[in-house]
């Protein structure tokens, strides 16, 4: 019995963490994975690294090509996209 009660306390901090941290953490990994992969041509975008661009095309599950500028292409991968703001 005083074995369960000295592990009470850890079990406890472990769904602090799990509720506070993890939870949270994956519903936006899920979040960004499910806009990612509805991404289409048209739609603008916002990469990691800051810059606006409009989708070109879809390359393949992992690429997209995007226009930074007239004329001006790039691939980047869908990974690097941070924001998708829909065409309208």
């Amino acid at each position: 019995m005083e074995f369960i009660v000295q592990f009470i306390p850890l079990i406890l901090i472990f769904a602090v963490f799990y509720f506070l941290l993890i939870r949270p953490q994956q519903r936006r990994a899920k979040e960004h994975r499910d806009m990612v992969s509805a991404m289409q041509r048209g739609d603008k975008v916002i990469t990691a690294g800051g810059l606006r661009a409009k989708v070109i095309k879809v390359v393949n599950e992992t690429d997209v090509e995007l226009e930074i500028s007239p004329n001006v292409n790039v691939v980047v991968l869908k990974a690097t996209v941070s924001e998708v703001l829909k065409s309208q």
